[in-house]
């Protein structure tokens, strides 16, 4: 056997109609595409297009990348605490709740929880309960005399594992 003897088996590969090459052709004038508009050219690009009417892809609710259940914490810094004890909007001998934090005017509302961050510097001893707070705050506060009660301890000893 020798390579200008190979072939196909029969009925294996079928010549492909030529259309638009006449009316005789059976194909010929539309080519198969029907009659006029955007859809009897080439390059054609009306993906998911409805008509006008808005399409289903955009009717959708959008929910990509942000969990219909997750929390939205408010935050505070370690610095805006020492700022409202100085002046005197918040009582450091007194417990530091997030409701105390909202009374205070520190924060306009607590939303899930108050999250406690560590910019800034503490120098007054308080003790504060928050929904969660980051490790450097929590080591500021205990740097102070202080102590951070969390709301939600199981999930802080998960942060603090991971």
């Amino acid at each position: 056997m020798k390579l200008n003897e190979l072939a196909d088996n029969p009925g294996a590969a079928h010549e492909l109609m030529r259309v638009g090459r006449g009316v005789g052709s059976g194909k010929g004038k539309t080519g198969g595409r029907g009659v006029k508009g955007q859809k009897s050219r080439r390059g054609v690009s009306i993906n998911g297009f409805e008509g006008g009417q808005m399409p289903l892809h955009m009717r959708m609710p959008k929910r990509c990348f942000n969990p219909p259940d997750q929390k939205r914490l408010t935050w505070i810094n370690v610095g805006d605490l020492q700022k409202a004890i100085d002046n005197k909007k918040l009582d450091a001998k007194n417990d530091i709740t997030e409701d105390s934090l909202v009374a205070s005017g520190l924060l306009r509302r607590k939303k899930d929880g108050v999250r406690l961050l560590a910019r800034g510097e503490l120098k007054a001893k308080v003790n504060i309960t928050v929904s969660g707070a980051s490790a450097s705050a929590i080591a500021a506060v205990e740097k102070a005399g202080g102590k951070v009660m969390l709301l939600n301890p199981r999930k802080a000893e998960e942060a603090a594992t991971a």
